[in-house]
């Protein structure tokens, strides 16, 4: 160890001594200027270092983004995010080596200037006081007289202590001044090497973090290069496909467009045809606006902006029809028309006009078999085949549980299977005939016209409560008994669902249109089985000729009722269900309440056979989809020897509520408006209001019956359900068009007769639909606000009135007279 002040001048306290200390202490005081300076250096440049490393990491987060945006592009969103990754980890190497230069720069420098400096600088104040005090004492004592021997002696004891303090003083400073010289050496290059040892880490992992990545680097600008040279080849491709379609475009011939549409059914993005078309409003002003159109997923729809949300036109192409328009003075005109409105449209050529309306014809011709088969392969994989038969209880009890309308109508017997050719698992049925149908038949009787079959789809269509208890109230097992009853007698063999579709559609045709295996009537038996007795010649002939016999609609009704009661009870024996679910599936509306108040007052009574003969015209069948097939008893109405007309027939079954016994009633010719001209002139529809069934109207309605024909009172189906309290028959005959607006012989519209009745849910039924029937009419100036409210409303008034019928029923009528 190198000595910077010796320590025997310290004692001498020469003049080498005092300068050696002057130079000392200036250097001491220059570095502490420099070491101060560094320290202050080095704080701005991890300030600094940290303000990169915040950018770089916002820079990270950029590279980041971009790599998420290019999730289509696997080679960019995998570069990018390699790369990010990277420079993640660099930014925490810059961080690390920042922690490293704070701790071995700032943070030993700093203390090396504040503890090591500091006692220095301590000691040289003591020594500069300790100085002072020598000096002082060494003049006083030169100073002092010879003759004053106790100031002598003072001055002397004076200097020997201040000497000696000054000797310890200036030892102690002298071994702080060699401490700190040869301790600032080692302090300043310890820092220093731990300085450069983490740069020198730092680099390290650089290095190696980059050579890892090297490799990729290097593919992938192999792969840049081949880009490059792709990029040029697509360059030259694009340009050469440009000049391609100018010279197509060129030999075109356009009449008012600058493109020509095609249509395509098998286009691969599901769009058929797409083009500017213009359609009119639906305001008072009846406006043309031009919308950018499409068939696509077998819908027509149109949108303003690219960004909109298409608004569909036609939401099923199976339901809608399009023709030409001539009698408009705009030209090139079309309509295309659905169930619930049409829109009119205009192309810009009689050439786009006719190429529009071929692909609309292609698009509904298609529709079908594309819906059917999407549904068919969905449904058999997402649930297992229905088609072979429950147990009576299960297909009951699943009934009662509201599944999908496939579920429902499959549980009825025969309807697991095609009702013309066998085929498992149908998914179509025709409303109309209550059936079940696989796709091909379907196609079929959807040919015949919807005067013959009524075709919907059992998955694709929605399904109203009471259109869906008529599927479950026939099916297939019950139709085919009357349309093939003859089937075996004539010797026709039917076909097979492995037939040629000529050959199912010839049998069709004899079996519905031509009705070839219906068995026909004979004079001298009944119409239909009957499990009940049967009236005299004279007693019918009477009850329809002699007025002190005949029965008036309201005597039949409480008969009727009755006879429902008994039926009902019997029927009751032998079901797998509790009363109270009986009564609400025996009676679909409110007539549930009566049978039971007239069953609990007529318990154990049986009437006699005369008072029989006398007072029931009909009986009601015991004939339910809820009885054990082999239990099942048919009753009929009453005849004589001469068989009553198939009309009539209607009549009497459309009352005892008899699903089955009217659609053998049709298939041997009634005509569902025959009028009784003995009876008021009242309609099968009319005596189905009375009768108190729902699902009978709609049976009817669904065959063709006419709402609005009136009785001689002058009273419609709609008046009969006012009078009678059968707000379900009232929300039905109101959404199949029923005009409320007609009035009676008294000048009475059902709107009047449910106000002084005083039943609110149907005066609220009637109010809402002349309302919403208003606004239609001045939509012009309103638009349609009503709509979605009224059929929200009515929809209610259905699932209540088919499913809940009892919530409904608060108005009891003691008897039918005064419909």
């Amino acid at each position: 160890m190198k000595v910077t002040v010796d320590f025997e001048e310290c004692l001498k306290d020469s003049p080498r001594f005092r300068a050696a200390l002057e130079e000392v202490e200036g250097d001491v005081t220059e570095l502490e200027l420099k070491l101060d300076k560094l320290v202050k250096l080095c704080i701005a440049m991890i300030d600094t270092g940290k303000a990169f490393c915040t950018a770089n990491k916002q820079f990270m987060n950029g590279i980041r983004d971009l790599a998420q945006y290019s999730f289509k592009d696997a080679l960019v969103e995998n570069s990018l995010t390699k790369f990010s990754d990277t420079l993640q980890e660099m930014i925490n190497y810059h961080n690390i080596l920042f922690d490293q230069i704070q701790r071995s720069i700032k943070t030993q420098l700093q203390t090396f200037v504040k503890e090591d400096i500091r006692k220095f600088k301590d000691a040289k104040k003591q020594f500069e006081k300790v100085s002072e005090e020598k000096e002082n004492a060494l003049v006083k004592n030169a100073q002092v007289q010879r003759n004053k021997q106790h100031e002598v002696e003072e001055a002397t004891n004076i200097l020997t202590a201040t000497r000696k303090c000054f000797r310890h003083i200036a030892l102690d400073y002298v071994l702080q001044i060699n401490v700190l010289q040869s301790k600032r050496r080692a302090e300043i290059l310890k820092s220093m090497l731990s300085f450069m040892y983490a740069h020198l880490a730092f680099f390290h992992q650089g290095y190696d973090l980059f050579s890892e990545l090297e490799p990729y680097m290097k593919d992938l600008g192999a792969q840049l290069d081949q880009l490059a040279v792709d990029a040029a080849k697509e360059k030259r491709d694009m340009e050469q496909k440009h000049s391609t379609i100018q010279q197509k475009a060129a030999l075109q011939d356009y009449s008012s467009d600058d493109t020509k549409l095609e249509y395509n059914v098998d286009a691969a993005n599901g769009i058929v045809m797409e083009g500017y078309l213009f359609k009119r409003a639906s305001n008072a002003f009846k406006t043309w606006n031009r919308r950018w159109f499409s068939i696509q997923n077998n819908q027509l729809v149109y949108q303003k902006k690219f960004k909109d949300n298409p608004t569909v036109v036609v939401e099923d192409l199976r339901l809608c029809t399009v023709k030409h328009c001539e009698d408009i003075e705009r030209r090139f005109c079309f309509e295309v028309v659905s169930p619930t409105k049409s829109c009119m449209l205009q192309a810009d050529s009689e050439k786009l006009r006719q190429a529009w309306i071929k692909a609309v014809q292609t698009s509904i011709a298609t529709a079908y078999r594309e819906k059917g088969d999407e549904s068919e392969k969905q449904e058999k994989k997402s649930s297992p085949s229905t088609g072979s038969l429950e147990s009576g209880s299960e297909s009951k009890e699943k009934l009662l549980k509201g599944e999908s309308a496939l579920q429902r109508v499959q549980c009825i017997p025969g309807n697991a299977a095609c009702c013309d050719c066998g085929l498992a698992d149908p998914r179509w049925a025709s409303i109309n005939l209550g059936i079940t149908l696989c796709i091909e038949c379907s196609g079929i009787h959807r040919s015949l016209g919807v005067h013959f079959s009524k075709v919907r789809s059992l998955t694709l269509d929605s399904w109203e409560p009471e259109l869906l208890k008529l599927m479950c109230e026939l099916g297939n097992d019950v139709i085919n008994r009357i349309y093939e009853a003859k089937l075996e007698k004539v010797g026709i063999k039917k076909p097979q669902s492995g037939s040629q579709r000529q050959e199912k559609e010839a049998y069709i045709r004899a079996k519905y249109v031509e009705r070839k295996f219906v068995e026909k009537q004979a004079a001298s038996v009944p119409l239909l089985e009957s499990g009940t007795k049967v009236l005299p010649p004279s007693q019918e002939e009477k009850r329809h000729s002699g007025p002190e016999k005949s029965l008036l609609a309201g005597e039949q009704g409480a008969a009727s009722q009755k006879a429902v009661a008994v039926s009902s009870d019997e029927a009751r024996r032998e079901s797998l269900f509790c009363p109270d679910e009986l009564d609400s599936l025996f009676s679909y509306f409110d007539t549930s309440s009566k049978l039971r108040s007239i069953r609990s007052s007529d318990s154990g009574i049986q009437p006699s056979a005369e008072d029989s003969r006398e007072h029931l015209a009909s009986t009601v069948s015991a004939n339910s989809l809820y009885e054990p097939e082999g239990d099942k008893q048919e009753s009929s109405v009453f005849c004589d020897s001469k068989q009553p007309s198939p009309g009539l027939q209607l009549y009497r079954a459309a009352f005892e509520k008899n699903l089955p016994h009217m659609a053998e009633a049709l298939a041997h010719g009634a005509e569902v408006n025959w009028v009784n001209v003995e009876e008021n002139k009242a309609t099968p529809l009319i005596q189905a209001v009375r009768g108190g069934s729902l699902v009978t109207c709609e049976f009817l309605l669904q065959n063709g019956a006419n709402v609005n024909i009136r009785d001689m009172k002058g009273r419609g189906p709609l008046h009969h359900a006012t009078v009678l309290g059968h707000t379900g028959q009232v929300c039905l005959f109101l959404k199949r068009g029923a005009n409320q607006h007609a009035t009676d012989e008294d000048g009475k519209d059902p709107l009047s007769i449910a106000v002084e009745a005083a039943n609110a849910d149907i005066v609220t039924l009637l109010r809402l639909a002349r309302m919403n029937e208003e606004m239609r009419e001045s939509e012009g100036l309103y638009g349609q606000p009503g709509d979605e409210l009224y059929q929200d409303i009515f929809r209610d008034f259905s699932q209540m009135a088919t499913n809940n019928p009892e919530k409904l029923n608060r108005f009891q009528q003691s008897d039918s007279q005064k419909s």
